[in-house]
């Protein structure tokens, strides 16, 4: 079975429709799983401000994401969190962290979102999750994902002093390129899995996400790593940054593209028995 958490309330949205793309995502969802989303947080206008106006500002929300995961990971389903923004895990991973603290996080991100308070040129809270995660910097939201267990995969916009805190964390990268279901596998190994993905990890077309970047992954890709990790080692999933066409047809072929993707998932929690929970 599925436990569906959904993010409605703004974490640092610079977009106007990351929200709306979180509730069309979930509500796809619901109809094609007969599900029931649990719906986090309560919408407002995206506004272009700094980490440190926006973190504050998204307290509720995120106390009540982490607070909803974590009674997920205590239960027997697989946790799927759909989100408006990556910011929204800035609760979330800390509690797989603590909870299975051998899973493997791959994060499926155009970005590394390994910036810290100190590094940022953007400002944006949503470029420094895994950092926070990994323990580099006080989110007020807690820590302990050890940076070996975390893979970026299909990141390829990285800045100069980001690229070094990865490196020097010992932070695995895999490229858009060599993003194979194998080689994810490989990466893994055979520990429990997270999976983090902002969907400007694709290549610009697919998806409309809110920083997209140039020469990324395909959605078959994707699809392939969804359909090679083994469901009973799948913990969750995090789908987030669909910034929502307004044309209907095009926000339609976008859902049906990404719930094509994630379907492996899905289709797998139906029958699967889990891991046994912390």
């Amino acid at each position: 079975m599925i436990d569906l958490i959904v993010s409605q309330g703004r974490v640092a949205d610079r977009a106007a429709w990351m929200i709306e793309g979180a509730a069309r995502t979930a509500r796809a969802l619901e109809e094609r799983y007969g599900l029931e989303g649990r719906y986090i947080g309560t919408p407002s206008p995206p506004v272009d401000d700094d980490w440190s106006v926006s973190l504050p500002e998204a307290q509720e929300t995120l106390t009540g994401l982490g607070k909803a995961v974590t009674e997920s990971l205590r239960g027997d389903n697989l946790t799927v969190l759909v989100s408006n923004t990556c910011s929204a895990s800035l609760a979330t991973l800390p509690v797989v962290a603590r909870q299975h603290p051998d899973a493997v996080v791959l994060y499926i991100d155009g970005h590394g979102d390994f910036n810290t308070p100190d590094t940022t040129d953007s400002g944006y809270l949503g470029g420094m999750v895994l950092s926070a995660a990994c323990g580099l910097w006080d989110s007020g939201h807690g820590a302990g994902l050890r940076p070996e267990q975390a893979v970026l995969v299909g990141s390829r916009d990285i800045d100069q002093a980001e690229r070094d805190l990865i490196h020097t964390a010992g932070v695995r990268v895999i490229p858009p390129k060599e993003a194979t279901a194998e080689a994810v596998l490989a990466a893994v190994g055979n520990a429990p899995v997270w999976i983090h993905i902002d969907w400007d990890v694709l290549e610009p077309g697919s998806v409309p996400a809110d920083y997209t970047v140039p020469d990324g992954m395909l959605p078959a890709q994707i699809r392939a790593i969804f359909e090679a990790i083994p469901p009973a080692r799948l913990l969750g999933v995090e789908l987030a940054e669909f910034n929502s066409p307004r044309d209907r047809e095009d926000r339609e072929r976008a859902v049906s593209i990404i719930l094509d993707m994630v379907a492996p998932a899905f289709e797998g929690a139906r029958d699967h028995r889990p891991l046994e929970r912390a």
